[in-house]
């Protein structure tokens, strides 16, 4: 087949370091989320949702099949903490947590894990992000060695 093609989705999943609430000012949080959609769509990783709360991160997206999930992650994060840093001096010494979550999602879950994502604020008033990377990481098979996960 002369013809490469792929339809793979991700999500992703991250904290700022140390869990530190720095997108409390929605308005920024927001502008944010729309900055690291520009920095998938430049990674040819189209976003199909962002959203998060004031200490993580989550990204519906597509996975270009010319990058690998690790290239991906380094460089939405190194990318939008530069941005992050010079667009809040309040967060001149902003960074993102060193580890993150990638899951794979089926297109039949697609709508599901969008909502979920639009729906971070109502989620976070029950559920840590530690618990909510836990149960990640349960559903997906995924072992956790606690001492190494958050940074």
């Amino acid at each position: 087949m002369p013809q490469s093609l792929s339809r793979i989705l991700i999500h992703t999943i991250f904290s700022t370091k140390n869990r530190e609430n720095s997108f409390t000012d929605s308005a920024f949080r927001s502008e944010m989320h729309a900055y690291v959609g520009g920095v998938a769509k430049t990674l040819a990783c189209f976003p199909i949702q962002i959203g998060g709360t004031a200490d993580h991160i989550h990204i519906l997206s597509t996975l270009d099949r010319s990058i690998c999930v690790a290239d991906f992650v380094k460089e939405t994060k190194r990318v939008s903490t530069d941005w992050i840093q010079k667009q809040n001096r309040g967060l001149a010494q902003f960074h993102w947590q060193a580890g993150y979550g990638v899951f794979s999602v089926s297109e039949s879950n697609c709508e599901v894990v969008t909502k979920y994502i639009q729906n971070q604020e109502e989620h976070h008033r029950k559920t840590t992000f530690q618990d909510e990377y836990r149960i990640f990481c349960e559903k997906h098979a995924v072992k956790v060695d606690e001492r190494y996960v958050w940074d």
